[in-house]
């Protein structure tokens, strides 16, 4: 396994050990250790804001190796500046570059072991949700349906308990997406024809592309619409 992602995982593990070491700078008599801590996470956040917009940077460059070591520096610093939101936002876009280079290992486990304990530590449904979605997505492209079809579920049902119909759309349509693969086109016309009513009755065509694409992979496997 790349040798930034292990730094990444266990930075959760090791992070309370280095904040319990005493610093080795040395303080002003007039500045309080609360202020000192203060100056030195806004420091911290900066560059992970840094390294994260650079890192995007490359993401739409498909340039995917660099932002995965400059995702890495950013959820770094953002850890140690105990920004746990940003710093799990920082490991799911991780997984999604090493997902883009068809490294399915290693994008399920900086989801698995880092991004989805830390949203499920601070509370974050959200956050849940989002880190589901994603493992919906590696399951399937690796084709694993079982654990695919068990998270995107899971993404559903955490998406209606917070009212979020655009995510509980995806929820569907990534079922359907397993569905397909599984060759159960039947059932996976159900459900794209859920998810078009779904979209309706929200009032959006955002997910009009998808639905089309997957009625299309259906009629190209089928050879006519189910």
């Amino acid at each position: 396994m790349d040798k930034r992602l292990l730094i990444i995982i266990f930075l959760g593990f090791f992070n309370q050990a280095i904040s319990q070491t005493p610093s080795s700078q040395p303080q002003q008599p007039s500045v309080s250790p609360g202020a000192i801590n203060i100056v030195v996470s806004n420091l911290e956040e900066n560059e992970g804001n840094t390294y994260f917009a650079e890192a995007e940077k490359n993401e739409r460059r498909g340039e995917y190796n660099e932002a995965i070591t400059l995702f890495g520096k950013a959820a770094f610093e953002y850890n140690s500046a105990k920004q746990f939101s940003r710093y799990a936002a920082a490991l799911l876009k991780l997984s999604n570059a090493h997902y883009a280079l068809s490294h399915y290992t290693e994008a399920e486990q900086v989801v698995l072991n880092v991004a989805l304990k830390t949203y499920s530590k601070i509370g974050s449904k959200a956050g849940q949700m989002d880190s589901y979605k994603q493992l919906g997505k590696i399951y399937l492209a690796a084709n694993k349906f079982t654990q695919s079809l068990w998270f995107y579920t899971q993404q559903g049902i955490l998406a209606k308990q917070i009212g979020n119909n655009s995510a509980y759309i995806e929820s569907v349509l990534g079922i359907a997406n397993v569905k397909i693969k599984k060759k159960e086109y039947v059932m996976a016309s159900r459900d794209i024809n859920r998810a078009e009513l779904l979209a309706k009755a929200a009032g959006t065509t955002a997910f009009r592309g998808q639905i089309k694409e997957a009625r299309s992979m259906i009629i190209s496997k089928t050879g006519s619409k189910k």
